[in-house]
């Protein structure tokens, strides 16, 4: 479904990824995990065309995409919800996840996939008239989620989804991506919480300093000393 091969881009003159390779199959859940500053963000970014190549190729279901603008990539079927949630705090919820759906396939069946959205997140139906930015941390990350949803994505990459959140906020937000994933959507996630992310994804890529340098399935790289050691405290 999405191949990236050799990638390599830059902010300015700085490299911020280099000659990296990932593939994420037909439903399938892959992570990128590492530490601050590896190039996780910046590589969900490049595929989202918010960050150009300076090497590489990006194809999506066949299609180079590399050079696409972001909404043309959007429209091709990748959502993407990025670290910090970034909801629009003066809309209601309601109003949030309608933008979601804003590409003319998406906004044809945004009724019934509003529905969806509310049945996998009842506290969003429950709210639906409430401002985002009056919400707690962990339900605008489910607005955020639930947004990404909106526009009937093949592909949902999702950027840091447990970042400031508390533990048991933390696992309700894990359980919904784990229905996302059930429900035959293909998943890039990028996680600091290695432990969590690898007892949901697949396979998963490490990246240092802008490279890939491991792969494998989440079990090898669960009972990988050099991963236990730097990211599972073992």
């Amino acid at each position: 479904m999405l191949t990236l091969s050799g990638v390599s881009a830059c902010y300015g003159s700085v490299p911020a990824v280099n000659d990296v390779s990932i593939a994420v199959g037909d439903g399938e859940a892959v992570g990128l995990l590492g530490a601050n500053g590896a190039g996780k963000s910046t590589t969900l970014r490049a595929i989202s065309g918010l960050v150009r190549l300076t090497a590489g190729t990006i194809t999506f279901l066949g299609a180079d995409i590399a050079a696409l603008p972001p909404h043309r990539i959007t429209a091709l079927g990748i959502a993407h919800v990025p670290e910090g949630r970034q909801v629009f705090p003066e809309l209601t919820v309601k109003e949030n996840l309608e933008i979601g759906a804003y590409i003319p396939r998406a906004k044809a069946e945004r009724a019934r996939t509003l529905e969806l959205v509310f049945n996998l997140f009842p506290v969003l139906a429950e709210r639906r008239r409430q401002l985002a930015g009056t919400m707690s941390g962990g339900e605008q990350q489910m607005l955020a989620v639930g947004r990404g949803l909106m526009l009937k994505p093949r592909l949902l990459m999702l950027d840091e989804p447990s970042l400031g959140l508390a533990p048991v906020v933390t696992d309700a937000t894990f359980e919904k991506i784990k229905e996302i994933r059930a429900m035959g959507t293909a998943i890039l996630l990028v996680e600091q919480n290695v432990s969590r992310a690898l007892a949901l994804v697949q396979r998963a890529y490490v990246l240092e300093s802008g490279k890939v340098i491991m792969h494998g399935t989440s079990a090898e790289l669960a009972g990988n000393k050099q991963v236990q050691a730097a990211y599972l405290g073992i």
